[in-house]
């Protein structure tokens, strides 16, 4: 299976590789609002020797210090896609040059991630024979090859595909096998595709700035490796990244994602709804569901009154007021309806069925008060906010919630070996496939 499909995840591998061993790298977060850039300065062998801190974390951020960081507002993207390649550009040449002049360097190979492209999830299954009583690293790349594939479609490009479970004989719940004696190895893995048309204007802008594509993470799973705690990641939990143009869903089982969708709701569409419900600019809009914007009204609400920026072209000289109460009864129907879809989503996963059942919200409209609440009376589920682990050199402005996949993508590049392309392939098995009806695993196993 990999042989012909993970090519150019192959390719994107070894730049990776690569740039880390000069030690240098550039992590960008394309998304609807805004255009995140941090420079990374690594030491690839303390990133391959991830340990666990005192609160039982892991920290997988060893080696890694930001020394450059920027962001500005994102112009061109829509829903997590690229719609004006020149306005895109403009901004990440934006970002990346005023994070190159902190850092005081140059840098050449880029890590992207993004919230759009539909993404859709696949559970697989691979078999193989342990050839010598040890599983060696052959055995587990056999293993990997010989998952089926299902017909995703065309116009559709693997963007993460994670070993989850391995079973030797009847042993299972294994995270890696490699050293221990059997004779009959399997994996189950999750496969994950997006458009296709989405990565490729992905890797134009990039070209077009000069940087060389080296990593494509979708922010999903991103959010959920910043956001999320270790026995949340272990024990199984959902990640809800709420961004401004879409809501990222990502569950976690034993520290890999299970399952991924995407909700074409976020932020934005909040902000229309106040922009058509007040007849008030986009940036006026913006501003007052920042500073007043809210999802549980009290009695207080109908008397507190907030001041209307007057339209300018409007004859009426006198001041416009509505009432708190008025606004959140703007705010609350779309993000409820957010929530709504994403119930659906988690009920489509049988997140019911896992052990661990925590929802993480993280994003930056997860920020609007009142949201804890009435997540959690719809998804009926324990709730709790999310924000990003700390990366030494991270500015304390980038530590808030909007920028739980750009932290994410730090902690995504001192993973090793967790993509199915990072494990070697036996050269007589590459390709050699076996067509099966792919299993979705995790919605039966628990």
């Amino acid at each position: 299976m990999q042989g012909n499909l993970y090519l150019g995840q192959r390719a994107m591998r070894e730049r990776r590789e690569a740039a880390l061993k000069k030690g240098i790298v550039a992590i960008v977060d394309l998304g609807t609002d805004k255009i995140n850039c941090m420079i990374v300065a690594t030491d690839a062998t303390l990133m391959r020797a991830p340990r666990v801190d005192g609160i039982g974390r892991l920290d997988g951020h060893a080696g890694m210090k930001v020394i450059g960081a920027a962001n500005t507002m994102s112009r061109g993207i829509e829903y997590g896609e690229i719609v004006e390649m020149d306005e895109v550009e403009r901004g990440l040449r934006t970002v990346v040059q005023t994070a190159q002049k902190m850092a005081d360097v140059r840098v050449d190979h880029v890590i992207a991630c993004f919230s759009g492209g539909r993404p859709r999830s696949y559970g697989l299954l691979g078999e193989a024979k342990v050839t010598h009583g040890e599983v060696t690293e052959a055995d587990v790349g056999e293993a990997l090859d010989q998952a089926e594939v299902p017909p995703y479609g065309a116009g559709r490009e693997v963007i993460h595909a994670l070993p989850v479970n391995y079973t030797l004989d009847a042993r299972t719940g294994l995270s890696d096998p490699r050293g221990l004696t059997g004779n009959a190895l399997s994996v189950d893995m999750h496969m994950m595709t997006v458009s296709t048309a989405t990565v490729q204007n992905l890797m134009t802008v990039c070209r077009r700035c000069s940087l060389e594509l080296s990593g494509v993470v979708h922010s999903s799973y991103a959010a959920g490796l910043s956001a999320m705690t270790e026995d949340e990641l272990e024990l199984g939990g959902a990640c809800i990244d709420m961004g401004a143009g879409s809501t990222g869903i990502s569950v976690f089982m034993k520290r890999q994602m299970i399952f991924a969708d995407s909700i074409p709701f976020g932020g934005a569409q909040v902000t229309n709804d106040i922009c058509q419900g007040l007849i008030v600019s986009t940036a006026h809009a913006e501003r007052i569901k920042t500073f007043h914007g809210g999802l549980v009204a009290t009695s207080a609400d109908d008397r507190d009154l907030l001041e209307i920026p007057r339209d300018p072209n409007d004859d009426d000289a006198g001041r416009r007021t509505v009432s708190r109460a008025e606004l959140i009864g703007i705010m609350r129907p779309r993000l409820e309806e957010t929530l709504e879809a994403v119930r659906d989503s988690l009920d489509a996963a049988s997140f019911d069925h896992m052990p661990g059942r925590r929802i993480v919200l993280t994003g930056g409209a997860s920020l609007v008060p009142g949201m804890e609440e009435v997540a959690g009376r719809i998804l009926g589920r324990q709730v709790r906010l999310g924000r990003p682990l700390r990366i030494p050199g991270l500015p304390g402005a980038q530590t808030v919630a909007q920028f739980s996949a750009s932290v994410g993508m730090g902690l995504y590049l001192a993973r090793p070996q967790d993509e199915c392309w990072d494990y070697e392939v036996p050269a007589d098995r590459s390709g050699a496939q076996r067509f099966r009806k792919a299993l979705r695993w995790f919605r039966e196993s628990w």
